[in-house]
């Protein structure tokens, strides 16, 4: 809860008091119940939504089977052409665990239009409001999803080697849910530019089309030159695509897969940090007017 102190020369300064644990948790979650129900609202969006997003994968799988004839070879980058289809089947399933599509523009719009101060006020903090509900539309979007997901996956089963074992599928659980950490948190950091400047429209365009790229949803990282391919990889966007689909895959096995688990763990971490702190300092010099 985020209580106002007395001004000062600085402005108005805001601390985190630390109320009682279970309470708190308590509290967000029925925020995620009220948020869960609201959604189930729109459950025939999400599946007419979800076989509509997918019937691209048409044209992908044509252009693709022409790349790889027309190169001669069985293999790019270490990805024979069934693996290519299994990718790119699997990045859809990163992107619906690591996409905020409206999460930043709305903190922003909340900024400037001031309606911020109900999160200041209330108690309610804003980062745990806001990912309380964007947990409940996931999990919506997940369940209602499963069933289209599960008949084009049978449909296209002849591009996966089966089912991973246990240890690579709960490795690529793993890396959905930190994913989701990472996407939340991102945007949300983003969105806190709405502080210092009025409009982030143009930020948030140039930040959705690097991470198109960036994060491996066009194609396999390693598909770029090796320097390219060597510092993506070093970018915390990679895993809201491409190292997902890639440890389902098991291109990534061993200390590799440890180590990647441990900088994505890193990087939520991180950019969970960045938001508290840009929150934080947004606050500082935040003024709200009106009813």
């Amino acid at each position: 809860m985020t209580t106002p102190l007395k001004p000062d020369q600085d402005g108005m300064e805001y601390e985190l008091q630390s109320p009682n644990l279970s309470a708190t948790w308590h509290k967000y979650y029925r925020v995620f119940r009220v948020s869960l129900a609201e959604r189930m609202t729109y459950r025939a969006d999400f599946l007419l939504g979800t076989f509509l997003r997918m019937l691209p994968m048409v044209t992908t799988i044509l252009l693709w089977q022409a790349i790889y004839e027309g190169s001669g070879k069985d293999t790019l980058a270490g990805f024979k052409y069934r693996e290519m289809i299994a990718y790119l089947l699997l990045v859809h399933i990163s992107r619906m665990f690591s996409s905020m599509p409206g999460l930043a523009a709305g903190i922003s719009r909340e900024i400037r239009e001031g309606t911020l101060k109900k999160y200041l006020i209330q108690p309610l903090d804003l980062l745990g409001y806001l990912i309380s509900y964007r947990a409940a539309h996931k999990v919506t979007y997940i369940v209602m999803a499963a069933l289209p997901y599960g008949i084009i996956f049978y449909l296209c089963r002849f591009y996966f080697d089966g089912i991973p074992s246990a240890s690579i599928c709960a490795a690529y659980l793993l890396s959905l849910i930190l994913s989701f950490l990472i996407g939340f948190y991102f945007e949300a950091a983003v969105g806190m530019v709405g502080f210092w400047f009025l409009d982030v429209t143009s930020i948030l365009y140039i930040v959705i089309t690097l991470n198109y790229f960036t994060s491996g949803q066009m194609l396999p990282i390693d598909l770029l030159p090796t320097f390219w391919a060597g510092f993506l990889k070093a970018l915390p966007f990679q895993y809201m695509a491409y190292f997902p689909a890639v440890v389902y895959l098991g291109k990534v096995q061993g200390n590799d897969l440890i180590w990647g688990l441990a900088l994505e763990a890193f990087w939520a971490l991180f950019f969970a940090w960045l938001a508290r702190y840009l929150y934080r300092r947004g606050l500082r010099h935040y003024g709200a007017y009106g009813g």
